[in-house]
């Protein structure tokens, strides 16, 4: 699958993502693949996805002909992943069925996304998720999320934590490899709890 991460620290964040594509027990690595990243990008809005590798090209697209998309606060990210399923179902043929007992039909994507207003995370069931330090998805999260919470401290910048992530889960999953994309970008003054 993959390792993302986004991280905030202080007024900066980081996303970041690795570079390694799989197919079952195939490793396509950047060595290989012309086009590895795992981002795409909707005005200051980066978007990290993992799941299927068709989710790249799908969303690339999809972004670059949607108009007055919003990012900008958990309710907006729901509500524009909300409109963004019925075009993915018409104009993508997305296969939404996953579970039989399952609430909703499944957009079958796992992003995090930052802008300069906060780093957040979707699931498949369109949950949103806003966090104040840092997060990761994909099959090397895990890995990222012991790395990230036992430095976060300790490091000076969210680009330093975000590294330390995406090496977490370069070093111990298999199905995530270096090198990484990262983009650092400033962000709004964090809201005390």
């Amino acid at each position: 699958m993959t390792t993302l991460v986004v991280v905030r620290k202080g007024n900066m964040a980081a996303i970041a993502a690795d570079s390694l594509t799989t197919f079952g027990d195939t490793r396509l690595s950047d060595h290989f693949d012309a086009s590895s990243d795992k981002m795409v990008r909707y005005g200051e809005t980066l978007i990290a996805l993992c799941g299927s590798a068709a989710h790249q090209l799908v969303y690339e697209n999809l972004l670059s002909t949607a108009k007055d998309l919003n990012f900008n606060s958990k309710a907006e990210i729901f509500e524009t992943f909300r409109k963004l399923h019925a075009t993915l179902k018409e104009q993508h043929f997305l296969n939404p069925k996953e579970e039989d007992e399952d609430a909703y039909e499944s957009t079958h994507i796992t992003a995090l996304i930052a802008n300069p207003t906060g780093i957040y995370g979707v699931y498949s069931m369109r949950e949103v998720f806003e966090f104040r330090r840092f997060w990761a998805a994909g099959s090397g999260r895990e890995y990222a999320l012991g790395a990230m919470h036992a430095l976060y401290d300790k490091l000076d910048s969210a680009e330093a934590v975000a590294r330390v992530g995406i090496e977490a889960g370069a070093t111990f999953d298999k199905n995530s490899s270096l090198p990484m994309q990262l983009l650092t970008f400033p962000m709004s003054p964090l809201v005390p709890a």
